[in-house]
């Protein structure tokens, strides 16, 4: 990848670069433990601890460092083109719980800012989803009366102050603009004065249900607790078989300064051109940073690299010549019936609860599932529980069409990856510096790399989540698995679940 796109890092937390937190070194017993340290599981914990409970979070890396360290930080009600899905799938009635808890969110993250007193870079800006295409007004415009019907302030709009005309878009005023990592470090270090135990480079690879619940870590500690809320994105545990109800997508991000005077004042989002996503936060001098998202795929399917080539095309031919300063991927989960997952993790669960499948709008979605779990563990049922609840099987049916769509793609992987061993190729002499590729090296299916000084690193090309075959990210550096997103650095240490466990070494 060119320099030209900017250094491999996120803004977010290469501003915010928060306090380290110890790891977990002994057996400890709380009320609620909440496994995921990003907004979903700090939210979470906040609002136990409000509630008088004791609470521990434990976090595999950093605290608010994984997904929500790489968003583009929108706190929106307005999620694309949902709600007139919604007013199908759900009806009007679900499509205005949907609005409602989102809003909800919006506000209890501004009350938690004032009364905290986070600098988090807190702006009101209106939120857009526009279409260029004139064949697409007729959907925005349909977005724009089921937005409005849902409770948002919303109405259909022609003038934008984006560099570039807009055949229609859906215009949501009063919606929130921050710095993720500053708001969500600071309501962790509140949560520490109040008596929360924070615990970073602690992963969790073992779950019991029961009366209590125990979760066993990495180095074999034992978390003893009343409720579990597992919020690490994507499910790190498969009982509940969620993982067939969610398919795994990333998208990349670039930033650049721009301008104050030509810097949009709205954050726009369009699902043409494989998504592009545009808004700006206060940067250097008075000038603002420009963050552009957008080219969505499949982990494992390509490489990054070529999406931020084609994102950084786009920036350019829309806002003139640019510098890029960051770059990025994020990863997010979108569930079969576009509803998040939030609530008890199965059927069988008392105390188990999991909050996943956000879609892209994990900001508002993370805070309202700490506002919903903590209900449900407090024994109260907020009105749109059951629109988010992790059991349903009704929504699931109706939208079999994208499910099955998905699970075939899962399945081709499957069957193929267990046949690709024997008809595969290619020498160690092929993998260049910088590259790698998946080899039949003495027997075993191997993941093979070379770094720029020349050094191969070979691990079990496997992921330890199900079994199918990684690919690499060059862009990234990185082995990634298109079945469920689990993504491994060069020496197979896990970078992103749902895989708890490493890639195997393999002596090449």
């Amino acid at each position: 990848m060119s320099d030209h796109t900017g250094t491999q890092t996120s803004y977010w937390i290469e501003t915010a670069p928060g306090v380290p937190r110890p790891a977990l070194t002994e057996d400890i017993t709380v009320d609620v433990a909440v496994v995921g340290g990003g907004v979903a599981g700090l939210s979470t914990a906040w609002e136990v601890a409000r509630d008088g409970r004791s609470v521990a979070v434990l976090e595999a890396g950093r605290l608010a460092e994984g997904v929500t360290g790489y968003t583009t930080a929108k706190l929106s009600a307005l999620h694309s083109l949902v709600y007139q899905r919604l007013r199908r799938t759900r009806g009007a009635d679900g499509a205005r719980l949907y609005g409602r808890s989102q809003l909800e969110a919006i506000g209890r993250a501004a009350e938690l800012v004032d009364e905290l007193g986070i600098d988090c870079d807190w702006e009101t800006a209106p939120a857009f989803t526009y279409a260029t295409d004139h064949d697409r007004v007729s959907e925005v415009r349909a977005e724009a009366e089921a937005a409005r019907e849902a409770g948002l302030p919303a109405e259909f709009v022609t003038d934008t102050d984006l560099p570039f005309p807009v055949a229609g878009a859906v215009r949501v005023a009063d919606q929130v603009q921050f710095h993720p990592r500053k708001y969500l470090l600071a309501l962790a270090e509140a949560l520490a004065r109040g008596g929360g135990q924070l615990y970073e480079h602690t992963r969790v690879v073992g779950l019991h249900e029961g009366e209590p619940c125990r979760l066993t870590t990495e180095a074999g500690h034992t978390v003893t607790a009343r409720h579990v809320v597992v919020a690490t994105h994507y499910p790190i545990f498969d009982r509940a078989m969620l993982f067939a109800r969610l398919s795994p997508r990333r998208e990349v991000v670039l930033t650049a300064p721009i301008d104050a005077g030509r810097a949009p004042q709205g954050m726009y989002i369009t699902p043409e051109e494989n998504t592009r996503s545009i808004r700006t936060t206060p940067y250097q001098d008075g000038t603002r940073l420009l963050i552009v998202t957008g080219e969505h795929f499949t982990p494992g399917t390509s490489d990054t690299g070529e999406h931020l080539a084609r994102l950084a095309d786009w920036a350019t031919e829309h806002f003139g010549p640019l510098e890029f300063r960051h770059r990025w991927a994020t990863q997010d989960n979108d569930s079969s019936d576009t509803v998040p997952l939030v609530g008890l993790l199965h059927p069988a669960s008392r105390h188990t609860y999991v909050a996943t499948g956000f879609g892209g709008w994990g900001l508002s979605s993370g805070v309202m599932a700490g506002l919903l779990l903590s209900a449900l563990i407090d024994g109260r049922e907020p009105p749109w529980a059951q629109l988010y609840d992790p059991r349903r099987v009704g929504t699931v049916l109706r939208e079999a069409p994208a499910f099955l769509k998905y699970q075939a793609k899962v399945a081709q992987h499957f069957v193929g990856d267990r046949v690709a061993p024997f008809i595969g190729g290619g020498s160690l002499d092929d993998v260049a510096p910088g590259d790698g590729a998946v080899l039949r090296v003495g027997g075993h299916v191997c993941a093979v790399s070379r770094d720029d000084s020349g050094q191969l690193h070979a691990v079990s090309a496997r992921c330890t989540h199900l079994g199918c075959l990684v690919a690499f990210n060059r862009a990234e550096q990185a082995w990634e698995c298109p079945c469920h997103g689990s993504r491994f650095d060069i020496d197979g240490r896990v970078m992103q679940g749902p895989a708890v466990r490493p890639l195997e070494q393999r002596d090449v």
